[in-house]
């Protein structure tokens, strides 16, 4: 039976990276029936808002989505439609692996991390204001029940994927209270996991320090959503940059999985945009699915046109475009069996 997902293609580079994560997901051997719904800059003028109620209702229906990167104006216009995804469909978990890749030029070898962010609350929670005509004032919101759940979603990916530590990270020496209820979470749901999985905390600050430093010392990371949006970025920066980080954002009805990069409108219909980490997006999804023999395959593939590096995109150092690249894929894909488990 096929599996029935939403595709939203985004805009800026968006479209032609979905185009391409599709036909590799359709080369792998697992069954799609894709649901296309657009989302972000192009519909406002239809519909008066970058996230129309179907696109909601599609997820909501199908309980899985691919997403494109949609653009989010900097200072004004409509708010993060990736902010609003997560909160109305209550996608808690971020979840944003970095992994060194054979052929990916990068300071740093042997990365494997994992970064899980809280995604609904934190100052994300979008509850600001103008104090008087030259202050403004956000408002941190840390609970307990959000902090626990996204700790025990932690722990339970470490122990699911044999992940060895889970390292909480906060800045609770200064912020006592918010940050210090974020710890004192993690330390709560850590006990029920003594023996199975290590615990340590880091102040944020000193936890970038040693990323750059000592990375291999770090396995999965767990941190309210702040944190975990720049420490995410810090860490693909670890592992060759955005163009190939990949984010799942999963709740207990429903599963977005997207690139974490933007949507890089100058470079839209140029057919130079790379489309590995929506793709890698795509077997995060799979392995959502069940489907890990299909993940392990199409992540093979990916890696081999990479390693390979005549059929890649111009940042990993090829002449390909996007289509072409992505032809370099379903040609490996093809050429074996498919793998679906």
């Amino acid at each position: 039976m096929a599996h029935l997902v939403t595709l939203i293609p985004g805009d800026g580079i968006g479209p032609e990276l979905a185009e391409a994560a599709r036909r590799v997901l359709d080369a792998s051997g697992v069954a799609f029936e894709w649901e296309v719904v657009d989302a972000g800059e192009g519909v406002m003028a239809q519909y008066g808002t970058p996230l129309p109620d179907h696109v909601l209702a599609s997820i909501k229906r199908n309980r899985v989505a691919l997403k494109g990167p949609i653009t989010t104006p900097v200072g004004e216009g409509f708010r993060s439609v990736n902010v609003t995804l997560r909160q109305t469909l209550g996608l808690y978990a971020n979840v944003r692996p970095a992994r060194s890749i054979p052929g990916i030029e990068s300071r740093y070898e042997n990365i494997d991390l994992v970064i899980v962010r809280e995604n609904t609350e934190d100052l994300y929670a979008g509850i600001e204001h103008r104090v008087g005509p030259d202050a403004a004032e956000s408002i941190k919101i840390i609970t307990r029940a959000a902090s626990e759940r996204i700790a025990r979603y932690a722990f339970e990916y470490a122990v699911a994927n044999g992940r060895r530590k889970v390292t909480a990270v906060h800045k609770a020496n200064i912020m006592k209270l918010s940050d210090g209820l974020f710890l004192e979470s993690c330390r709560t749901i850590a006990a029920g996991y003594e023996g199975r999985v290590e615990f340590e905390d880091r102040i944020v600050d000193n936890m970038c320090m040693q990323l750059v430093q000592k990375p291999e010392l770090y396995d999965v990371l767990v941190l309210p959503n702040l944190y975990g949006d720049i420490v995410s970025d810090l860490c693909a920066g670890l592992v060759g940059g955005l163009g190939v980080a990949p984010g799942a954002n999963i709740g207990t009805e429903a599963a977005v999985f997207e690139p974490v990069h933007g949507s890089a409108p100058k470079y839209a219909g140029q057919n130079r945009a790379n489309p590995t980490a929506l793709i890698l997006s795509g077997v995060l999804m799979l392995r959502h699915l069940g489907e890990t023999g299909a993940a392990d395959h199409v992540e093979r593939a990916l890696f081999d046109v990479i390693a390979d590096g005549r059929a890649v995109t111009y940042d990993l150092g090829g002449s390909a475009g996007t289509s072409e690249m992505a032809d370099a894929i379903v040609a490996r894909l093809t050429a074996g069996s498919a793998v679906s488990s």
